[in-house]
């Protein structure tokens, strides 16, 4: 082993893989403690991803939801900060090594590398329907959309306009509901007046869902409430409708009853699938562990791998479960809470084990769901000791708009984000509407517009 691979005092060595929200709760959790933690990440920043669809929809420039990682810790004496993407780990002689050969020792280890998208199999559709989990992929989508209305400015075909000024959304949980109802607000009302040759508000705003409602994930009187308000911003809501296939110039979908629809479009994106990172697959062939089918790592109550209590997985790659005493255990859902809790919970169990205690096992508590639909328009469901608390409107937008504010990084990215919106909603302006390069993907309009590199502005936090 390199002995620059671990630090050379005595005090355990602690490695992080992953800065999402359970990784830099785990770290937290540390830095006071008398360990040295080593944290590897393979972009250079820490992501609100909860307001990346905001990003894709050029409604928040990319610096105003993420934070340098290094910034973070800047103030933790025993954490350091490494740029790399782990491609494997070695429980034997533990240590996890990086794309370019280093080797990283561990005595614990914590891994929460995140998930990625799911296409169900049909990983060829991902080039023409780009999911939303980087800042890559809110660039791609921006620079797709906007240069779609672009695109059909200067297009004289009437049947290419109009699959030019076709948007789908695959999917209507939080992502696919978000996104959908804020391009439909872009088409009615951010794009009014600047364009000579056609009318952005005709715009169709598609959101294709599998299942019989939006927003599985909530009670039936939320989802209903939330499909209407989609409906109020032009969104067209297609239920019991399975997406068959997806090409260059649009998707195929099935019904209930057997018929199939074909949907020209040139701006798809995919909110249907969540997968865990590749990384988890390498953990399970190296530990034994198992994996549910989206590939995510089952573990202990605790949190560690069975046979491995030197290795803990949080986050969207756990598959793990809630054990509250006296209850049978729940699945826990792969939202933001989850992950820093069991980030806290990973780094508690560590430092229990160090001081020869035990680990106790991971009780999620539960805080409810909220998700947004377009301005004024939002659904909350709230867990409360006196039951849950419901609502919908411009309350609950209100109520979603502080929550995010809340929880983001830093003092300056709250101040910011609270003026970019206080100026979309009084303006109706999105100031964050620049993509570079335009000449390439408007020399043919008959075809898809073609991303391109990200703008300099958003450069810097990229490290894809």
């Amino acid at each position: 082993m390199n002995p620059a691979s671990k630090p050379a005092a005595s005090r355990p060595h602690i490695v992080v893989v992953g800065c999402g929200f359970g990784g830099l709760e785990a770290t937290r959790s540390l830095r006071k403690a008398d360990v040295d933690v080593t944290v590897i990440e393979r972009t250079n920043h820490h992501l609100f991803q909860p307001l990346l669809y905001q990003v894709a929809t050029a409604g928040l420039a990319a610096p105003s939801i993420a934070a340098p990682v290094r910034v973070l810790f800047r103030r933790y004496a025993n954490v350091t900060t490494l740029l790399g993407e782990v491609t494997g780990i070695e429980p034997a002689t533990r240590e996890v090594v990086l794309a370019d050969g280093a080797r990283i020792g561990y005595d614990h280890l914590i891994v929460a590398a995140g998930a990625t998208h799911s296409y169900f199999g049909h990983d060829e559709w991902a080039p023409h329907a780009p999911g939303l989990k980087t800042l890559a992929d809110a660039f791609d989508i921006r620079r797709r959309m906007l240069l779609s209305f672009e695109a059909a400015e200067r297009e004289s075909d009437p049947q290419r306009r109009r699959a030019l000024l076709t948007f789908a959304v695959i999917g209507a949980g939080p992502t696919g509901v978000e996104m959908a109802g804020t391009m439909a607000e872009i088409a009615r009302h951010t794009l009014s007046g600047e364009f000579r040759r056609i009318d952005p508000a005709s715009a169709e705003v598609l959101l294709i869902e599998g299942g019989s409602r939006v927003l599985q994930a909530m009670p039936e009187s939320l989802s209903a409430k939330a499909l209407v308000q989609l409906s109020k911003l032009g969104v067209q809501v297609r239920l019991n409708s399975r997406v068959t296939s997806i090409d260059a110039t649009g998707l195929d979908t099935s019904q209930a009853d057997g018929s199939v629809s074909r949907i020209d479009s040139h701006c798809i994106v995919w909110a249907a699938g969540v997968a865990a990172s590749p990384l988890g697959k390498l953990l399970a062939q190296a530990t034994g562990a198992t994996l549910d089918r989206a590939g995510r790592i089952h573990v202990e109550p605790d949190l560690s791998l069975a046979g491995h209590p030197e290795i803990s997985v949080v986050g969207d790659l756990a598959a793990a479960q809630s054990h509250v005493p006296g209850k049978p255990p729940t699945p826990v859902p792969g939202v933001s809470p989850a992950a820093k809790q069991m980030g806290r919970t990973a780094a508690a169990n560590i430092l229990a084990r160090l001081s020869q205690q035990s680990a106790k096992a991971f009780r999620y508590a539960d805080y409810g769901n909220l998700a947004t639909i377009g301005r004024n328009s939002a659904v909350v469901d709230l867990a409360t000791p006196f039951g849950p608390f419901r609502m919908s409107g411009r309350l609950a937008w209100q109520f979603w708009l502080f929550a995010h504010v809340y929880f983001l990084i830093g003092f300056r990215n709250r101040l910011v984000v609270l003026m970019d919106w206080a100026s979309a909603y009084w303006s109706f302006q999105r100031y964050a509407r620049v993509v570079p390069d335009t000449e390439a993907p408007l020399a043919s309009t008959a075809g898809r517009p073609v991303p391109n590199a990200p703008n300099d502005a958003d450069v810097i936090l990229q490290k894809e």
